[in-house]
């Protein structure tokens, strides 16, 4: 990738932000450096991915486009909370959902 540690850290971040395939591309990476900053982001990526996923499969049922608007632009902004966190540097935790992605999940990068 880069010749900067940290700038590497980073991009593995933002790639466990984009889509399950990237979370598991970043989680498989991360596994020969064991970087604290990517396995938190690892942890926030996979859960966003998975909530989006099952909740957008309920969403769907109900065939509403004021519902599905309303879920995709929360959906939205947690990933874009999520991404700016990395880019930034920074392990802060998604609004709602980010402590309990990082309970659930905690076997990730250890």
């Amino acid at each position: 990738m880069t010749n900067n540690p940290q700038e590497e850290n980073k991009t593995l971040a933002v790639v466990s932000y984009l889509t399950i395939i990237g979370s598991v591309i970043a989680i498989i990476m991360n596994n020969e450096k064991k970087s604290q900053f990517i396995a938190f982001h690892n942890r926030q990526g996979l859960g966003l991915c998975l909530m989006y996923m099952i909740i957008g499969y309920f969403i769907s049922q109900f065939d509403n486009w004021q519902i599905s608007t309303a879920f995709w632009v929360g959906m939205g902004l947690l990933f874009f909370y999520g991404i700016i966190s990395a880019i930034n540097g920074k392990m802060q935790t998604v609004p709602l959902v980010g402590a309990f992605f990082q309970k659930i999940f905690s076997s990730i990068g250890k």
